[in-house]
């Protein structure tokens, strides 16, 4: 079992930066692929970003590429989310998620998630 915790989210104005962070419980935080998926009203949930257990590969939807960087520290089970030169359409509620090793495009394939953190992003 893996309890993730997010934090960081928050409202900000359009061109501004926010930080979100997701915290594992399990000591073999390492042995999974992390992902950071989000959800607008009425939208499905996408995947926007994901980095392997070893940190060697890393996807980002073509929607945040450039934007948003993500990272993680194996050492302190966190994964990290960095966005930058938001936009209003990158509110949604965001949710972190791990599966074993490899990470995936579709959110059925992850075994655990965080419970959300909301995004908002003013014009």
């Amino acid at each position: 079992q893996v309890q993730l915790v997010e934090s960081g989210g928050g409202l900000v104005q359009a061109g501004g930066s926010l930080r979100l962070s997701c915290a594992a419980s399990r000591r073999t935080f390492s042995n999974y692929a992390m992902g950071w998926f989000r959800q607008a009203p009425g939208k499905e949930r996408e995947l926007v970003a994901a980095i392997s257990w070893t940190g060697g590969n890393i996807y980002y939807a073509d929607s945040v590429k450039g934007r948003f960087t993500i990272s993680r520290d194996n050492a302190k089970n966190t994964v990290t989310l960095q966005m930058n030169s938001l936009k209003p359409e990158d509110t949604a509620v965001y949710y972190c998620a791990a599966r074993p090793y490899r990470y995936d495009l579709r959110p059925q394939e992850y075994d655990y998630w965080g419970q959300g953190t909301q995004v908002t992003v003013s014009s």
